[in-house]
Protein backbone atom coordinates (compact mmCIF):
# COMPACT_ATOMS: atom_id res chain seq x y z
CA UNK A 1 0.00 0.00 0.00
CA UNK A 2 2.95 2.06 0.63
CA UNK A 3 4.32 1.51 -2.55
CA UNK A 4 1.04 2.21 -4.19
CA UNK A 5 0.54 5.72 -2.44
CA UNK A 6 3.92 6.76 -3.50
CA UNK A 7 3.19 6.11 -6.93
CA UNK A 8 0.44 7.73 -7.00
CA UNK A 9 2.12 10.86 -5.39
CA UNK A 10 4.38 11.18 -7.44
CA UNK A 11 2.16 11.06 -10.39
CA UNK A 12 -0.03 13.69 -9.29
CA UNK A 13 3.05 16.06 -9.08
CA UNK A 14 4.91 14.54 -12.62
CA UNK A 15 7.80 13.49 -10.71
CA UNK A 16 9.23 9.93 -11.43
CA UNK A 17 10.82 7.48 -8.31
CA UNK A 18 14.60 8.01 -9.81
CA UNK A 19 14.18 11.28 -9.71
CA UNK A 20 13.02 11.26 -5.96
CA UNK A 21 15.84 8.97 -5.35
CA UNK A 22 18.63 11.00 -6.95
CA UNK A 23 21.27 11.86 -4.87
CA UNK A 24 23.64 14.68 -6.72
CA UNK A 25 27.39 13.51 -7.10
CA UNK A 26 29.74 16.30 -5.22
CA UNK A 27 31.40 18.21 -7.58
CA UNK A 28 34.94 17.30 -7.53
CA UNK A 29 36.05 20.08 -9.86
CA UNK A 30 35.05 23.20 -7.43
CA UNK A 31 38.46 23.70 -6.10
CA UNK A 32 40.26 23.13 -9.38
CA UNK A 33 37.49 25.62 -11.21
CA UNK A 34 38.30 28.34 -8.65
CA UNK A 35 41.87 28.44 -9.36
CA UNK A 36 41.30 28.08 -13.08
CA UNK A 37 39.26 31.42 -12.58
CA UNK A 38 41.82 33.67 -10.12
CA UNK A 39 44.75 32.34 -12.99
CA UNK A 40 42.27 33.78 -15.64
CA UNK A 41 41.80 36.84 -13.69
CA UNK A 42 45.43 37.43 -12.63
CA UNK A 43 46.68 36.67 -16.17
CA UNK A 44 43.78 38.24 -18.30
CA UNK A 45 46.35 37.87 -21.33
CA UNK A 46 47.02 33.87 -20.80
CA UNK A 47 44.48 31.51 -22.93
CA UNK A 48 43.73 28.24 -21.73
CA UNK A 49 46.89 26.81 -22.76
CA UNK A 50 49.22 28.69 -20.73
CA UNK A 51 46.83 28.49 -17.70
CA UNK A 52 46.99 24.62 -17.80
CA UNK A 53 51.07 25.05 -18.05
CA UNK A 54 50.64 27.31 -14.89
CA UNK A 55 48.32 24.78 -13.40
CA UNK A 56 50.71 22.18 -14.18
CA UNK A 57 54.34 24.17 -12.94
CA UNK A 58 51.71 24.05 -9.45
CA UNK A 59 52.27 20.05 -9.12
CA UNK A 60 48.82 19.43 -10.40
CA UNK A 61 48.03 16.15 -12.40
CA UNK A 62 45.29 17.71 -14.74
CA UNK A 63 43.75 16.76 -17.97
CA UNK A 64 44.16 19.16 -20.57
CA UNK A 65 40.87 18.78 -21.71
CA UNK A 66 39.28 18.78 -18.19
CA UNK A 67 41.23 22.38 -18.03
CA UNK A 68 39.83 23.51 -21.15
CA UNK A 69 36.13 21.85 -20.37
CA UNK A 70 36.13 24.28 -16.80
CA UNK A 71 37.64 27.21 -19.06
CA UNK A 72 34.92 27.28 -21.34
CA UNK A 73 32.34 27.07 -19.02
CA UNK A 74 33.13 30.06 -16.81
CA UNK A 75 33.30 32.08 -20.33
CA UNK A 76 37.06 32.81 -19.36
CA UNK A 77 37.90 32.97 -23.39
CA UNK A 78 40.06 35.61 -23.96
CA UNK A 79 39.01 38.11 -26.37
CA UNK A 80 41.49 38.76 -29.12
CA UNK A 81 42.21 42.15 -29.88
CA UNK A 82 41.44 43.76 -33.19
CA UNK A 83 44.36 44.97 -35.46
CA UNK A 84 43.23 48.59 -36.22
CA UNK A 85 44.07 48.46 -40.17
CA UNK A 86 46.09 51.04 -41.52
CA UNK A 87 44.83 52.04 -44.69
CA UNK A 88 47.26 52.51 -47.65
CA UNK A 89 47.12 55.62 -48.32
CA UNK A 90 48.96 59.24 -48.64
CA UNK A 91 50.83 59.79 -44.86
CA UNK A 92 52.93 62.51 -46.52
CA UNK A 93 51.94 66.30 -45.27
CA UNK A 94 49.77 67.93 -47.52
CA UNK A 95 52.69 70.37 -50.04
CA UNK A 96 51.66 72.42 -51.95
CA UNK A 97 53.15 72.30 -55.53
CA UNK A 98 55.27 75.25 -56.72
CA UNK A 99 54.39 75.23 -60.86
CA UNK A 100 50.84 74.53 -62.33
CA UNK A 101 50.23 71.46 -64.01
CA UNK A 102 52.40 69.33 -61.60
CA UNK A 103 49.56 67.91 -58.65
CA UNK A 104 45.56 68.24 -59.46
CA UNK A 105 43.05 67.30 -56.68
CA UNK A 106 39.85 65.38 -57.91
CA UNK A 107 36.37 65.13 -55.76
CA UNK A 108 32.89 64.51 -56.57
CA UNK A 109 30.37 66.57 -54.97
CA UNK A 110 26.29 65.82 -55.01
CA UNK A 111 23.90 68.34 -55.53
CA UNK A 112 20.20 68.88 -56.39
CA UNK A 113 18.22 70.62 -59.28
CA UNK A 114 16.06 73.12 -58.27
CA UNK A 115 13.87 70.04 -59.54
CA UNK A 116 14.96 68.14 -56.88
CA UNK A 117 17.27 65.76 -59.37
CA UNK A 118 20.04 64.25 -57.96
CA UNK A 119 22.76 65.55 -59.95
CA UNK A 120 27.04 65.02 -59.53
CA UNK A 121 29.49 67.30 -60.06
CA UNK A 122 33.08 66.34 -60.75
CA UNK A 123 35.20 69.33 -59.72
CA UNK A 124 39.20 69.09 -60.60
CA UNK A 125 41.60 71.55 -59.00
CA UNK A 126 45.38 72.78 -59.52
CA UNK A 127 47.04 72.23 -55.97
CA UNK A 128 49.56 75.06 -57.17
CA UNK A 129 47.47 77.81 -58.47
CA UNK A 130 43.62 76.98 -56.66
CA UNK A 131 42.53 77.21 -60.13
CA UNK A 132 39.46 74.50 -61.18
CA UNK A 133 40.83 73.32 -64.06
CA UNK A 134 37.07 71.37 -64.66
CA UNK A 135 33.86 71.41 -63.30
CA UNK A 136 31.74 68.86 -65.13
CA UNK A 137 28.09 67.90 -64.31
CA UNK A 138 26.22 64.65 -64.89
CA UNK A 139 23.66 62.55 -63.37
CA UNK A 140 26.11 59.71 -62.64
CA UNK A 141 30.08 59.55 -63.04
CA UNK A 142 31.89 56.45 -63.83
CA UNK A 143 35.40 55.94 -63.95
CA UNK A 144 35.18 56.10 -67.47
CA UNK A 145 33.45 59.55 -67.09
CA UNK A 146 35.76 60.96 -65.15
CA UNK A 147 38.89 59.32 -67.78
CA UNK A 148 37.01 61.25 -70.98
CA UNK A 149 36.97 64.36 -68.79
CA UNK A 150 40.91 64.28 -68.47
CA UNK A 151 41.34 62.98 -72.01
CA UNK A 152 39.82 66.51 -72.88
CA UNK A 153 41.95 68.58 -70.60
CA UNK A 154 45.05 66.70 -72.02
CA UNK A 155 44.15 68.26 -75.25
CA UNK A 156 43.38 71.80 -73.90
CA UNK A 157 46.20 72.19 -71.08
CA UNK A 158 47.75 69.01 -71.08
CA UNK A 159 48.09 66.65 -67.54
CA UNK A 160 49.60 66.84 -63.94
CA UNK A 161 52.35 64.03 -62.85
CA UNK A 162 50.03 63.16 -60.30
CA UNK A 163 46.23 63.70 -59.39
CA UNK A 164 44.84 62.96 -55.52
CA UNK A 165 41.55 61.65 -55.27
CA UNK A 166 39.61 60.25 -52.31
CA UNK A 167 38.50 56.68 -52.48
CA UNK A 168 35.41 56.91 -54.34
CA UNK A 169 34.63 53.76 -56.81
CA UNK A 170 34.79 56.52 -59.77
CA UNK A 171 38.81 57.08 -58.95
CA UNK A 172 39.51 53.23 -57.98
CA UNK A 173 38.33 51.43 -60.63
CA UNK A 174 39.41 49.27 -63.28
CA UNK A 175 39.08 51.93 -65.97
CA UNK A 176 40.84 55.03 -63.69
CA UNK A 177 43.88 52.37 -63.57
CA UNK A 178 44.02 51.86 -66.63
CA UNK A 179 43.93 55.38 -67.74
CA UNK A 180 46.38 56.54 -65.92
CA UNK A 181 48.82 53.65 -66.31
CA UNK A 182 48.03 54.51 -70.41
CA UNK A 183 49.10 58.45 -69.28
CA UNK A 184 51.85 57.68 -67.73
CA UNK A 185 50.05 59.93 -64.25
CA UNK A 186 50.28 58.87 -60.89
CA UNK A 187 47.32 58.47 -58.69
CA UNK A 188 48.13 58.99 -55.05
CA UNK A 189 44.57 58.03 -52.50
CA UNK A 190 44.02 59.81 -49.25
CA UNK A 191 43.27 57.49 -46.21
CA UNK A 192 39.69 56.53 -45.83
CA UNK A 193 37.60 59.34 -43.68
CA UNK A 194 40.66 61.87 -43.83
CA UNK A 195 39.49 64.85 -46.20
CA UNK A 196 41.89 66.90 -44.84
CA UNK A 197 44.69 65.35 -47.18
CA UNK A 198 42.50 66.45 -49.88
CA UNK A 199 42.47 69.77 -48.39
CA UNK A 200 43.03 71.74 -51.64
CA UNK A 201 39.84 70.73 -53.43
CA UNK A 202 37.56 70.62 -50.32
CA UNK A 203 38.24 74.14 -49.85
CA UNK A 204 37.44 75.15 -53.18
CA UNK A 205 33.90 73.09 -52.59
CA UNK A 206 33.04 74.88 -49.54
Amino acid sequence: EGGASERCALAAIGMSASALRYCPREDRNVELRERICALAHRHRRDGVGMIYLKLRQEGRLVNDKRVERLYCQQQLQVRRRKRKKVPVGERAPLLRPTKANQLWSMDVVFDRTAEGRAIKCLVIVDDATHEAVAIDVERAISGHGVARVLDRLAHSRGLPKMIRTDNGKEFCGKAMVAWAHANRVQLRQIQPGKPNQNAYVESFNG
